[in-house]
């Protein structure tokens, strides 16, 4: 059974990324994304490590992840599975919930699976409008699938406050981090700098960002180089503008979080470049 992917954008959907894919033995490493994640199961069985275990979304389910919520994603069953995927914006929710529904401050969701054949094939007619070029209807369908996820699983999202002297290391090892993308230092080298040892200061970023200072590094340097992919600049030139070694290094991690290569992620947000 062939695996395909496309990710790609709809100039009427401004701040909305969409993905229609099939995989059997794709498995995306533990990463996270700067927007909401509605992923609509139409067959098979995904499976995808969240909140300190696995969830399991089968044909007919939503998996649903806040932004910036480190999780993974893996076939459920030897058939794979085959979903669509909208990616609103944390704006976009926002808007949305504000003028639909009573939840006050950053919206989220509450479970990471929802049951909700109805709202899986809003999401699928999402897609299917984008690709037919009828702006109206994705525009319609996207809000009438938000508010009704929200109305149904929303919440308030939890603020992530760094009150302890650990979460305060964490957020400063974060910014070296961004500051020095290309060129990191080594943990024991970060950990002196901060005035730390490199287990407290392990320790302390795994509990405010779920994950070790080197993952986050690697999901770090894939957010940039999708921005810059969106510029129009060359793979190549990506890779090592964000730390990578080559592109085959930048391929590799990329189609891993992404679900694509970043040749074939960029030639989809090209053609929207194009018809603007």
């Amino acid at each position: 059974m062939n695996e395909r992917a496309r990710h790609w954008q709809y100039d009427e959907l401004p701040g909305v990324d969409l993905l229609r894919a099939r995989y059997v033995r794709k498995t995306f490493v533990r990463h996270t994304h700067e927007n909401f994640v509605i992923a609509a199961i139409a067959d098979g069985v995904e499976v995808f490590h969240h909140g300190g275990g696995d969830q399991y979304a089968g044909a007919g389910a939503l998996a649903l992840v806040n932004p910036d919520t480190p999780h993974t994603g893996r076939a459920g069953v030897p058939e794979g599975w085959r979903y669509g995927a909208v990616y609103p914006s944390v704006d976009v929710v926002a808007e949305i919930a504000a003028e639909t529904t009573t939840l006050r401050g950053t919206p989220g969701f509450v479970s990471p699976v929802m049951d909700d054949p109805y709202a899986v094939g809003l999401v699928h007619q999402v897609l299917r409008a984008a690709d037919e070029g009828n702006a109206l209807a994705a525009d319609t369908l996207l809000r009438v699938a938000v508010t009704r996820l929200l109305r149904l699983n929303g919440g308030p999202m939890p603020r992530r406050e760094v009150r302890t002297a650990g979460a305060r290391i964490a957020a400063r090892a974060r910014g070296v981090l961004e500051e020095r993308m290309a060129q990191p230092p080594t943990l024991e080298q970060l950990a002196a700098d901060l005035g730390t040892s490199p287990f407290a200061l392990l320790r302390a970023f795994r509990d405010v960002y779920g994950m070790p200072p080197h993952a986050w590094l690697t999901d770090a340097r894939v957010r940039r180089a999708r921005r810059l992919l969106d510029m129009g600049t060359a793979p190549s030139e990506v890779a090592l503008a964000v730390g990578f070694t080559d592109q085959p290094h930048l391929n590799r991690h990329f189609s891993r979080m992404v679900g694509v290569p970043p040749g074939a992620y960029q030639r989809e947000r090209k053609n929207v470049q194009d018809l603007r």
